[in-house]
């Protein structure tokens, strides 16, 4: 989920969209997380995505610079075609790399590693974007108007009419 660049001279992050993004919301505590696994490959997938960003420029006959990692000189054109070519369905490491967009992905739609009171409270911009309501002041989530305009279901008789929860 690409975002607004944390800086000026922010490299890391394309900057190709307003507001925050994956990086924001938290993708890298996300993803060194225990219960997610990927910690341990973080560092190899990080120079396995370079080594791809090399092949990439270099197959492409972009300039190199050396002054930042290979994935992270690619301009956000080049790294969306890199990051295509590298979920494609045929592509070999396919799973290895969806797996990292869908930690990506979590961390901006639910900011999973933090409780969602919290996450909305510090601004998480998914949660934002999908314009996620708060819980009500006694913490509380109820929803007075469905999200589809109408009930999908009706409620159990025995649905406590102030906490939504069955008595």
């Amino acid at each position: 989920m690409p975002g607004a660049k944390r800086t000026p001279d922010d490299r890391a992050i394309a900057g190709v969209a307003e507001g925050g993004g994956a990086v924001t919301a938290g993708a890298i505590p996300l993803l060194e997380t225990d219960a997610g696994g990927m910690e341990p490959m973080m560092d190899g997938l990080a120079a396995a995505l370079d080594a791809h960003a090399v092949k990439y420029r270099d197959d492409k006959g972009l300039p190199v610079d050396d002054s930042v990692p290979p994935f992270v000189a690619l301009e956000s054109p080049d790294r969306i075609a890199l990051l295509s070519e590298l979920l494609d369905p045929e592509h070999p490491e396919k799973q290895l790399w969806a797996g990292l967009a869908m930690f990506c992905n979590m961390a901006f739609d639910t900011n999973a590693h933090m409780h969602t009171v919290d996450a909305i409270n510090s601004g998480q911009p998914g949660l934002l974007t999908i314009a996620y309501r708060p819980p009500d002041a006694d913490g509380i989530w109820r929803f007075p108007n469905s999200s589809y305009g109408k009930p999908l279901a009706r409620l159990h008789p025995d649905t406590d009419p102030i906490t939504g929860s069955l008595a």
